[in-house]
Parts: C-alpha cells; sequence; structure tokens
C-alpha cells in the first residue's frame, strides 16, 4: 500500500461526548438491575440514611424506587451529584491530592448517577437541611431542574431515586437481562447482602406491590447482628451460630459461624465484608473449606457472616468497577486469621452439635418428610481435614491421656495401617478410656448412660432430656483427632524414591508450587525445581505408601492458583488417617459395652474437640429435650 494510502487510512482520535463516556460507564458499573439498586442503596448509606426502602417492578427494569431519610441534598447539588466524578466522598488532603486508599465510604467514584440516568428515566427528589425539596429529572442524559417540590420522604431530610424503563436507551443490553424472577432475586441478594451488614439501619424490599421483606433496626452490638443475621440467614443459623471475635496485625475478625452440623448443599449462605462493604472474593471460599473441611463431606457448606475490619490503607478497594472484589496489602495474614479463627471457635464447641439434628429426628418420629435443603443427616462421603499447625495458626486441644489402661472394647478390632515402600508401617493409635465413678446425670453435659440399643447406640440421661450416641461415629472421632494430634506432634515421617519422579507444569504453575517447597517439605512431600517448567519429586509421606506423585503436583499447583492454600496434599493425608480410624482404630457398632464402658465414651466425647460429628460428616450423636419427648406423646 503507498504511503499516501496509508495515511488517508489512518483513524483519527476523537473525544468521546459525554452521553457516550457515561453509556460506557453504565455498562460496567450497572450491568444489570441489581447493580443499579446496590450503588443506590450504598449512597444512601453514605448518606447517613436510618431507613431505607427499596421498591421494584419487572424485576427492577419497569421502576426502582428507592427512599431514604439521610442528609439530603439542594438543588444545586443534585445537579453536581449528576455529574461524572462528582462526589462528596473524597476530599483532597493536605497537598491537594485525593488518596484512593484511604476510603471510608461505600462509593467513592462518583459514577453511579451519572451512569444510571445515561440509561433510564431517572427522577431525583431530595430535601437536605434547612432547605425546600428539589426536583431533577433526567431522560438519557437530558437533564431538567432542578425546580421546587413537595416532600413526602420518610424523614425531614432525606432523598428519593425512581428509575424508571432501565436500559431503555440502549436496547441492545435488555436482551441480555434475565428472566424477570431471576433478576427479582438478584436484586433481593443485593439488599440482603447490605442489610446483613448495616444492622442498625431498618431496610425494606418491595417487588410488584408484594412485600419481599421488612427488616427492623437493631442495636449495633454482636446481639443486633446476630438478630439481623437470623432474619436473614433463617431462625436454625441464629440458634446454632457460633460467635466469631479476633485480632491480628491491625486486622479485626468479627460474626458468626454455624457449627459443622448446620449445613447446605452449596455455599449461597457464606458471606465476607470488608469494612462493612459485601464482597464476593474466592478467598472466602478456601478458608472455609479449609476451616471446615474436617466437619463437612466435599458436596455440603458450612453457613457463616464474616466481617473483617481494617484501616482503609490495608486494603485496596479500587480494583473492580461494581466495587464486589477488593486486595489486601497481606492477604496471608487474613487468610490465616480466618481460618485460624474459624478452627479455634469450632475446637471451643467441643461436642456441640446443632438443634436440628433433634428436629430432624423429632420430625421422623412424627413421620414428617425432610425439607429438601434440610441440613442433615448428612453425608456419607469422606472430606477433607485440617492437619497442620502451621497451615491453620492453632492445634485443636489434645485429648487427655488416661492413666489407667483402657477397657478391651476400645483396642483395635483390626490393624490398620499406611504402608511404605520399604515395609515400614504407621498404626493407628486407639482412643483410651478411664473407668468413671458412677456419677449422676446433672454432672456431665452428655448425662450419664443408662442402656445400649442393638449393641450400636448408647442412650444417656442428661437432666432435661435424652442423649443417643452412635458409638461407632463417636469413637471414630475420637481415635481420628488423637492420631492429629499424633502426627502434629511427632512431625511426617518421609520415603525416598528410588527414582525421582520427574512432573511437567507450565512455568506460572512451577513457581507456585517450588514457592511453597519448605510448607510442603513439613508435610512430607520434598520437591525441588527441575529446570523452567517442571518440579522433581524427591520424597513422599511415608503414610501415603504407592501414590500418583504427578497428579498430587497437579492437583496442588491448582489449590495454590485458586486458594493459596494447598488442599490436595492435607487432604490425602486425612483421607488416609480418617479410613484408619473408621476401619481399624474405633469400635465397631454391634460391639456390646458395659456401663463404665459407655461412660468413659461419654466423658470422652466432651473432653475431645469436634466430637459432634464423624470424619464423614455425620452427626455422633442426638439430643431430644424432654419436653420435646412429651409433646410426642401428647403431655404438652
Amino acid at each position: 500500500m503507498p504511503d499516501s494510502a496509508r495515511l488517508s487510512a489512518r483513524p483519527t482520535i476523537r473525544q468521546l461526548p459525554p452521553d457516550a463516556v457515561n453509556r460506557i460507564a453504565a455498562g460496567e458499573v450497572v450491568e444489570r438491575p441489581a447493580a443499579a439498586v446496590k450503588e443506590l442503596v450504598e449512597n444512601a448509606l453514605d448518606a447517613g440514611a436510618r431507613a431505607i426502602s427499596v421498591t421494584i417492578e419487572g424485576g427492577g427494569l419497569k421502576r426502582i424506587i428507592i427512599e431514604d431519610d439521610g442528609c439530603g441534598m439542594s438543588g444545586p447539588e443534585i445537579l453536581m451529584a449528576l455529574e461524572r466524578h462528582a462526589t462528596s466522598k473524597l476530599a483532597p488532603g493536605e497537598d491537594g491530592r485525593i488518596d484512593l486508599l484511604n476510603i471510608h465510604t461505600m462509593g467513592f467514584r462518583g459514577e453511579a448517577l451519572p451512569s444510571i440516568a445515561s440509561v433510564s428515566r431517572m427522577t431525583l427528589t431530595s430535601k437536605a437541611e434547612g432547605e425546600d425539596a428539589s426536583e431533577v429529572f433526567v431522560e438519557a442524559g437530558r437533564v431538567e431542574g432542578p425546580k421546587p417540590a413537595a416532600w413526602t420522604g420518610r424523614g425531614e431530610t432525606g432523598t428519593r431515586i425512581e428509575v424508571r424503563d432501565l436500559f431503555h436507551a440502549t436496547p441492545a443490553r435488555l436482551k441480555f437481562m434475565k428472566s424477570e424472577r431471576a433478576e427479582t432475586m438478584a436484586v433481593t441478594d443485593a439488599v440482603k447482602r447490605l442489610a446483613m451488614a448495616n444492622a442498625d439501619v431498618s431496610i425494606s424490599l418491595e417487588s410488584n406491590a408484594r412485600n419481599v421483606f421488612r427488616y427492623a433496626a437493631h442495636q449495633a452490638t454482636p446481639e443486633g447482628d446476630l438478630e439481623r443475621l437470623g432474619s436473614i440467614m433463617g431462625r436454625e443459623f441464629r440458634e446454632n451460630a457460633l460467635a466469631i471475635e479476633a485480632e491480628r496485625d491491625g486486622v479485626t475478625l468479627s460474626g458468626f459461624a454455624g457449627l459443622p452440623t448446620l449445613n447446605r448443599g452449596n455455599a449461597q449462605y457464606q458471606f465476607l465484608f470488608v469494612n462493612g462493604r459485601p464482597v464476593k472474593d474466592r478467598m472466602l471460599t478456601g478458608v472455609i473449606r479449609a476451616a471446615y473441611q474436617d466437619f463437612l463431606a466435599r458436596d455440603r457448606h458450612p453457613m457463616a457472616a464474616l466481617f473483617v475490619d481494617c484501616d482503609p490503607e490495608l486494603v485496596d478497594v479500587n480494583v473492580h468497577p461494581a466495587k464486589t472484589e477488593v486486595r489486601f496489602r497481606d492477604a496471608g495474614n487474613v487468610r490465616g486469621l480466618i481460618i485460624g479463627t474459624l478452627r479455634h471457635t469450632l475446637a471451643a464447641a467441643g461436642h456441640r452439635a446443632s438443634t436440628t439434628v433433634a428436629g430432624y429426628a423429632l420430625g421422623k418420629m412424627q413421620g414428617e418428610e425432610r425439607p429438601k435443603d434440610q441440613p442433615l443427616p448428612q453425608p456419607s462421603v469422606w472430606d477433607r481435614s485440617s492437619l497442620f499447625r502451621d497451615s491453620y495458626g492453632s492445634t485443636p486441644p489434645r485429648p487427655q491421656a488416661p492413666s489407667q489402661p483402657m477397657p478391651d472394647w476400645a483396642a483395635p478390632q483390626a490393624s490398620a495401617s499406611g504402608f511404605a515402600e520399604d515395609g515400614g508401617r504407621y498404626d493407628a493409635p486407639s482412643a483410651r478410656f478411664e473407668p468413671q465413678p458412677e456419677p449422676t446425670q446433672h454432672d456431665f453435659p452428655l448425662g450419664v448412660a443408662r442402656a445400649q440399643l442393638h449393641e450400636t447406640y448408647v442412650v444417656a440421661q442428661t437432666r432435661d432430656g435424652i442423649v443417643i450416641v452412635d458409638q461407632h461415629a463417636a469413637h471414630e472421632r475420637l481415635v481420628y483427632e488423637q492420631m492429629k494430634a499424633q502426627m502434629a506432634a511427632d512431625g511426617v515421617k518421609r520415603q525416598a524414591l528410588l527414582i525421582p519422579e520427574v512432573v511437567e507444569l507450565t512455568e506460572d504453575e512451577a513457581a507456585r508450587v517450588i514457592d511453597r517447597a519448605d510448607e510442603l517439605a513439613e508435610m512430607g512431600l520434598e520437591i525441588e525445581a527441575f529446570g523452567a517448567g517442571a518440579v522433581c519429586v524427591r520424597a513422599t509421606p511415608a503414610l501415603f505408601g504407592n501414590m500418583d506423585a504427578a497428579g498430587l503436583i497437579k492437583d496442588l499447583a491448582d489449590d495454590f492458583a485458586e486458594y493459596e492454600e494447598g488442599l490436595a496434599l492435607k487432604e490425602r493425608f486425612e483421607d488416609i488417617m480418617g479410613n484408619m480410624a473408621c476401619k481399624g482404630g474405633a469400635v465397631r457398632a454391634g460391639r456390646r459395652l458395659n456401663a463404665d464402658e459407655m461412660n468413659a465414651l461419654l466423658r470422652q466425647m466432651e473432653a475431645t474437640p469436634y466430637s459432634g460429628q464423624c470424619n464423614h460428616g455425620r452427626p455422633t450423636y442426638v439430643e431430644l429435650k424432654l419436653a420435646d419427648i412429651e409433646k410426642l406423646f401428647g403431655r404438652r
């Protein structure tokens, strides 16, 4: 092509008109009605609102109304707020510069209002203290007003924003919207997440003239937070939630986490908030999975709402247009804090199981069918656990060693071992119990044994009810906890490979694995770099015996990429130890026990962390209150 032709074909650089800029921004910030609602509710919270109502029609595409009792705006301020990148939430410092790493508000970019107004018909009415109410109408970027308006808001000051025909100015976007029901559910989820982080603000949602929810304001206390969470996550969560409270290196963690026996079939009841901002972070999936993997099968998920608070300079919220992702300056500290605190809290819960276990049992007695999302009883598949104190920040309390030999019934029924190629073996330790003097049922949380049914279930009488224990499941957990404590104390034995195995990976994958070589060595896996995109395996844990080293290394590379945690290696340890405890160390169903042996089992359960569920995620016991039993016989 001649130079003259090439020059004539060169594209011309042009400044985009403001309406096109706003529509582009709307595509990033307001991809669906739920995003618009989220932005507008966050504005209301930043304005100091104590009461917020949300009304939608047609999933939010036809109509959105947000009313609040915040500080409000004057007429000129409304016009300024509709300008792109105009905000009251960022002020220049002494040097005149804006610090984007010191953000204390929900919003800060000044994009939401002009973006929404550019693709809809918006009416904004507001009243500031000492001012008359003003109204501005915007249609596809064209502004009318401000003009005086009558004020009928929720308080003496506040703002009412009505958005009609969202995306009417960009009809192509409408083709990508989901069904009205799906969009309504998305709006509901967005508002609920904001409500969870602001228990002291009353929030309501109405859809197509039908009340969806109305949450009253609560005191800004842990009790008030739990009341709000219970309203959203359900009564069962409120009754079975464990309080979370910890601090490390300037980062504070609070919130509530459900008992392991309270679980769901997906992770939609796991929430993370950073400085009051709801975020969706894959780190949350990884840390909760790591903290609970000792108790749940991989297809079950716990319930949790966790709040991370720190100096705004320790977290960057300006990494995503919708502000749904954040980046921590020290992500490892936050990850370790969450995992360590969750595991410590679960250990402190001891043998406690959720009330849903008893509820399910009573329902079956009364012939009720289990709802599809009933948490228990669950499931039969072995899953992962945590093992090493360095990975999780703390080690569960070790069961106290008895001073007398264990009864014959507690001895292993078979030798369960992991074999190494050199013939070495690792024998599962057995739980040992000291016979106890005859107590009364008022002395112990799990009561006093009264009978054994079908040589499988121990029945104990408590102060106000009965406890039914699955002897095999309970003893399985006791043996497993002893094995974990022993390995944590004594370390992991390695077996050297006669011929080191070279595993081919991409350069990024190899680098991720090699960076964690010291951590893997503590767990018996000895590796080293072998060129730019390969890893050489020199030794593996002796407990594993013959294994697929290449498959494990590839799984670890995936885990480090997604969770920054080597879950694949830990799960292999726990899989083997869990099966050893189940098949070799634990007392079998069908074994007849005397009174001393049954009471010894109960006392050891009370002293052992996590004894409320076996290694497979099933409950080890069911507690029935006397009042519930009496209802079965019509006595109440």
